[in-house]
């Protein structure tokens, strides 16, 4: 049935701006935040049409605590006779090299990984990722919801140990095949984004395995909170099309972006902006790609009236902001 659907969706001449080949990928971690470690991965490298090349999996060993094992089912015991991050970088990066990078939810596993990289003092050899979130919407398929269980259902595909990297991608190659023949056949531009690797990394004194992470496992948010300085400028009020930002204005950020999101957040605390971890009456504006999107930020800022501006607009914003007043 799967065939049918891909082989009708084919068209007769392929996109010639479109990549000439993918690895999905589907990361398993010890949780959502910053300094949680990536405990299996796989990836399913696909030529430029979709099909299938080649399949990896690994599983990696944290050396803390790993995390909501209800969910993932890889325990401390199971995890401690794997290989560490840094043994399978290289191999890892092979999989990845000369690829657009394609996940569910992609900015999440990008990070991640980007982030392991980063420890192991290295580079992920990854420049563009394609969320398939993202092209699901693009494609305006009629899905209940954004989970890879719906996406996989809406073309077909079984789905048989969820939260298992590797069959979670699969899942994934399955259904990334017949949405990429549809957009090629729809002349859908593909939703990419630039990712920019982690040059440096810093990190806290990580527990070994069988230990548990200050704070233990949190699952409310893979991003958690940075304490900053208080903004020293007061709170100008809203952004006015056509105007410079202020210092001293309330900036939040929803959904995905190409340039990492605390990246992005600290050239923003550079130019004196405040950024906000929620949308109120007195954000000053509100960034996003994705302003059609259902999430809080985005349902607040229509609510309240508050601007929005795509990260493009944003960055170029950035590069001449105006002093506070009186400064």
């Amino acid at each position: 049935m799967l065939e049918d659907l891909t082989t009708a969706a084919s068209p007769a001449s392929w996109p010639a701006a479109y990549p000439k080949g993918y690895a999905v990928v589907d990361v398993e971690t010890t949780g959502l935040a910053r300094d949680d470690r990536i405990i299996s991965a796989a990836v399913y490298r696909l030529d430029a049409r979709g099909e299938v090349e080649d399949h990896w999996y690994t599983m990696v060993n944290p050396q803390r605590d790993p995390g909501p094992v209800w969910i993932h089912g890889l325990t401390s015991d199971v995890l401690e006779g794997a290989p560490l991050f840094q043994d399978i970088a290289e191999e890892f990066a092979g999989r990845l090299a000369d690829r657009v990078l394609v996940a569910h939810n992609a900015v999440f596993d990008w990070s991640m990984i980007a982030r392991e990289y980063a420890r192991a003092q290295r580079e992920a050899p990854v420049r563009q990722r394609l969320c398939t979130i993202a092209l699901s919407k693009e494609l305006r398929l009629p899905l209940p919801n954004h989970k890879l269980e719906s996406l996989a259902a809406h073309f077909g595909v079984v789905q048989q140990r969820a939260h298992h990297a590797l069959d979670d991608a699969r899942v994934l190659a399955e259904a990334f095949r017949p949405s990429l023949r549809a957009a090629a056949q729809g002349g859908v531009r593909l939703p990419l984004l630039e990712c920019l690797p982690l040059k440096e990394w810093s990190d806290s004194t990580s527990p070994r395995i069988g230990q548990q992470s200050s704070g233990g496992y949190r699952p409310t948010s893979w991003r958690p909170s940075r304490k900053r300085p208080a903004c020293p400028y007061p709170n100008p009020g809203r952004y006015e099309d056509g105007k410079p930002l202020k210092q001293g204005m309330r900036v939040a950020f929803s959904g995905d972006t190409s340039v990492d999101r605390e990246l992005l957040e600290d050239r923003a605390v550079e130019a004196g902006l405040h950024v906000a971890t929620s949308v109120s009456r007195l954000t000053s504006l509100l960034v996003t790609n994705d302003p059609d999107s259902s999430t809080s930020k985005v349902v607040k800022a229509a609510q309240f009236g508050t601007p929005v501006l795509d990260e493009a607009a944003f960055g170029q914003l950035l590069r001449d902001v105006a002093p506070a007043s009186g400064t």
